[in-house]
């Protein structure tokens, strides 16, 4: 199992800007896709970005595009997420994920495809 490790979450104003990081062990697990899951107080776990590891396929959330940018650093042991833009909205603990399975337009979103989890790291968004 991959161990997954974020950092980077801070309290900023609307408008400003953050990079969130997701170390991943250097573990030889397969990870065909990595993503990043966000939960609001009293919402549900939502996926925010996802990608796919070997096509380089990219999905995000609606209310997310053109805000936010997921990539991985060369080596492809770290998960990156550019946020820009943030709104208060984008308050939450974000959480990195990584699956075995390759993910699709139809399934990223889905928590059951992901099989390792990071701890979560909180964002919070003032307005």
């Amino acid at each position: 199992q991959v161990q997954l490790v974020e950092s980077g979450g801070d309290s900023v104003q609307a408008g400003g800007s953050l990079r969130l990081s997701c170390a991943a062990s250097r573990s030889t697990a397969i990870r065909n896709c990595m993503a990043w899951f966000r939960q609001a107080p009293g919402k549900e776990r939502e996926g925010v970005a996802a990608i796919s590891t070997g096509s380089g396929r990219i999905y995000y959330a609606d209310s997310v595009r053109n805000r936010f940018t997921i990539f991985q650093d060369n080596a492809k042991i770290t998960l990156l997420l550019q946020m820009n833009v943030l709104k208060p909205e984008d308050t939450a603990v974000y959480y990195c994920a990584a699956s075995k399975d390759d993910c699709y337009s139809g399934s990223w979103r889905s928590q059951d495809i992901y099989n390792s989890w990071g701890q979560g790291t909180q964002v919070t968004v003032s307005s």
